[in-house]
């Protein structure tokens, strides 16, 4: 089944999705979780082809991976809960087998109720204890497992097959092609890398809430919460992230707890929070990513905006 980005699937019933997993509840590496049950017997469209994803590994590095039989694909919306991994707050973009899923019209009927489809079906642990640490399973933990390392040709002739099945466009595939090489030749310009003289760099305490509004701060405000590596405790301030700076969004969630990709442990996080509609512009990845995960802004990063600022905002635009 080659699905295209805008076609209608639905998501077959839990025990035929069992009947593909091995015993490690996978289909050629990829897990199906426990956080995808609910979305059984229900009918999505097709956002984009997942023929590759970035992976991150234990050195904080990232490799380019091909998922397995290339079958891939993500549906609008659907995003990772963690309510099986510990309240993780990442909210990655769910990857689906094609083996998962029936093609459908927007009008054909729905063959399976909407109803709890998947409550009879027990899926094995998404977690398991190696000495004092406990460790999660789960489909950004195995992307290693359910990919093969690309050669540069062959990301490029993905990027083809991204304009063939829509899932990206001529103008945006120029961009991702274009701007990891601009960055990649002149990364080498200290003008280019935005990095601060901190030798400890302060923890934010807004303690926003979601749907709350925020302003980022100046890229010059921001340069004074980084280290000399450019990064506020570990997480770093892209020039793709200081492009918003002096603009306002709206609090999507916060993230005070996630599990580590490379490792699989839950790490707790501190005054950190995700901004609806700020998703990673996949500016070091040629070709693009198609996970899209969200940009996490440190909370040292932005500053509160107050209702009486938004109403004077929305009265001057009247």
């Amino acid at each position: 089944m080659r699905l295209k980005a805008g076609d209608w699937v639905e998501v077959r019933s839990a025990p035929d999705i069992l009947k593909t997993l091995d015993q490690r509840g996978t289909l050629d590496g990829l897990p199906f979780m426990p956080e995808m049950l609910e979305f059984c017997g229900k009918r999505y469209k097709v956002l984009r082809r997942a023929e590759k994803t970035c992976i991150e590994l234990p050195t904080k590095s990232y490799v380019m991976g091909e998922f397995l039989n290339n079958d891939v694909v993500i549906l609008d919306g659907l995003r990772c809960t963690g309510s099986s991994h510990d309240g993780c707050q990442r909210l990655c973009a769910l990857f689906w087998k094609t083996a998962w899923l029936r093609k459908r019209n927007a009008t054909d009927s729905i063959a399976t109720p909407a109803d709890a489809e998947g409550s009879h079906v027990t899926l094995g642990s998404p977690k398991s204890t190696e000495g004092n640490a406990t460790r999660y399973f789960c489909q950004s933990t195995e992307l290693l497992r359910s990919t093969r390392p690309m050669s540069r040709p062959r990301i490029l002739k993905t990027c083809i097959s991204d304009l063939r099945s829509g899932s990206r466009g001529f103008t945006e595939m120029i961009r991702l092609v274009l701007a990891p090489l601009w960055r990649k030749a002149t990364r080498r310009f200290p003008k280019e890398t935005l990095k601060g003289e901190l030798s400890h760099t302060p923890v934010g305490n807004l303690n926003l809430a979601p749907g709350e509004w925020v302003e980022i701060k100046s890229v010059a405000e921001i340069q004074l919460t980084l280290d000399a590596r450019g990064k506020n405790r570990g997480l770093t301030c892209d020039f793709g992230m200081t492009q918003f700076a002096g603009k306002r969004f709206k609090v999507l969630s916060r993230l005070d707890r996630m599990v580590s990709e490379s490792t699989g442990e839950v790490r707790n996080v501190q005054g950190t929070v995700i901004l609806d509609g700020l998703s990673c512009l996949c500016w070091n990845v040629l070709g693009g990513c198609p996970r899209q995960d969200f940009m996490y802004w440190r909370e040292t990063w932005l500053k509160r905006v107050n209702q009486q600022v938004l109403d004077n905002a929305a009265s001057q635009k009247r």
